[in-house]
């Protein structure tokens, strides 16, 4: 299949494609992706800048109906679709359809939200005067989105652009092209005015920087990297433009003496391993005090050891494929770099199965410090840590202890300490006896320090950054 760019209402054809090749069966091309230049950037651009004022004008209801039309078709094509992002990204088959799924309940949700669209209507504090304070849309944003949510990350991006009555150039990842031109066809038949809606693929070194630099584009929404996002939050700064950064995360789960053990494993088995720990929100510092430790290691380890790697669209996988060679090449020499600097690993290795592909075993390491690179840097794959320490103020010392805060964790039956740690972890996210990683679709994402920057993504919070304020005075 050949996957192409959508500019203006229109798919385009490009001299230039990359190949979307399945990382549990590299032999299994899915299509080929077009690869945009600056020209057909441009054109994105002064389509979707010639398209905004119309849609910004566009009434509440037209924009319900098209977003509930793009929530009804994900919800019931999501095993299909479902299959198609496990093919492409090397989710399990269950992950796949529950992230299509999700994106069907995001849009869903701001279809309902562009009916509550609402202002204030306040008393001046000069005799007789009027104030209205209303929210209007900031005209044309550019969508940057990552590979590990192929589907997920671009709806909760444009489903609150188009609820907000912007334009959008969605520019996903190069690895997952297929999920992106998915929901544009999609988004293509929903009633949308030409130009409203744009998909540009390609090198994002080639491209991103006129997307973000161009004067037409009023606001730049990205998910990714952290050098990246820091050059992009610069740029923007330049131009003096809106800018939303969701970066990386070091993300501890804590582990107390008086956790329940089961819970606090199955807890650190999802966050570290599912979806093959391709999550921002990862638990890849486990930091456990020193009278759980040694259980806590030893059942997460027999747990970890136990689960199934295959195949993403097998039965019964319990963990795909790691996306590409160069992320497994890095994912495996960070397990070398920890194995050299002291810590003990289990797991770790490249694994064989019946398709070639990215197969990795996950990673336990043991007996680290927080110095070390490994609780330093991001891995972005199957590989967990541990961290002794010796009680809970030594814990949230540790755990606070990194340039990141999207997300973090505590195991414990103490409403006392679980209380504390609430107030005092630093990051955007924390969790109780639950995962780091798995959010709600109606309720705020995002951190603090180095992971992210600007206004939160998702829930009523999105309005923030898709749309601006205006303070009308009357004398009627």
């Amino acid at each position: 299949m050949d996957y192409r760019n959508f500019v203006g209402g229109q798919w385009l054809e490009t001299t230039d494609s990359t190949p979307n090749v399945n990382p549990s069966d590299i032999s299994d091309i899915l299509g080929y992706a077009a690869k945009a230049g600056v020209d057909q950037l441009d054109q994105a651009i002064d389509a979707a800048h010639q398209a905004a004022p119309g849609w910004a004008a566009s009434t509440p209801q037209q924009r319900f109906d098209v977003l509930d039309f793009v929530g009804t078709e994900l919800l019931a094509r999501k095993a299909e679709l479902g299959r198609l992002l496990s093919r492409e990204e090397g989710k399990t088959l269950p992950e796949g359809i529950g992230e299509v799924a999700r994106a069907g309940q995001i849009f869903k949700f701001f279809a309902g939200e562009a009916l509550r669209l609402a202002g204030d209507r306040l008393a001046s504090v000069r005799p007789g005067i009027e104030v209205d304070v209303t929210r209007f849309p900031i005209g044309v944003v550019g969508l940057i989105t990552p590979w590990n949510f192929p589907i997920a990350i671009p709806a909760w991006k444009i489903a609150p652009a188009l609820c907000y009555g912007n334009a959008v150039i969605l520019k996903p990842a190069e690895l997952v092209p297929g999920c992106a031109h998915a929901l544009i066809e999609i988004l293509s038949r929903s009633g949308l005015p030409e130009g409203v809606v744009n998909l540009v693929m390609g090198r994002g070194s080639q491209i991103g920087p006129r997307l973000v630099e161009s004067a037409k584009v009023k606001a730049i929404s990205f998910t990714g990297s952290v050098p990246t996002g820091r050059g992009i939050a610069a740029a923007c700064g330049q131009h003096l433009k809106k800018v939303q950064l969701e970066m990386g995360g070091k993300n501890p789960m804590v582990v107390l003496d008086d956790a329940d053990l089961a819970i606090a494993v199955e807890a650190s088995l999802n966050g570290a391993f599912f979806s093959t720990g391709q999550r921002c929100t990862a638990s890849s510092r486990l930091v456990v005090t020193e009278g759980i430790h040694d259980r806590f290691v030893e059942a997460l380890a027999e747990r970890m050891q136990a689960l199934k790697v295959g195949n993403a669209l097998e039965d019964g996988v319990q963990m795909g494929p790691v996306v590409d060679e160069r992320q497994l090449q890095q994912n495996l020499s960070y397990v070398d770099i920890a194995a050299k600097q002291g810590g003990k690993v289990q797991g770790g290795e490249r694994l064989n199965r019946d398709t070639e592909g990215f197969y990795m075993a996950p990673a336990l390491v043991s007996e680290t410090d927080n110095a070390m690179r490994i609780n330093t840097e991001e891995v972005f794959g199957p590989v967990a840590s541990v961290i002794r320490v010796k009680d809970y103020e030594e814990a949230l010392a540790v755990a606070n202890d990194t340039e990141f805060g999207l997300s973090a964790g505590i195991c414990t039956t103490s409403l006392k300490h679980a209380s504390h740690f609430k107030a005092n972890a630093e990051a955007g996210m924390v969790m109780v006896n639950l995962p780091t990683a798995g959010v709600d679709y109606h309720v705020p994402f995002g951190g603090t320090k180095g992971s992210s920057f600007g206004s939160r993504e998702q829930g009523r919070y999105a309005a923030e950054f898709y749309t601006s304020v205006k303070t009308a005075y009357t004398l009627p």
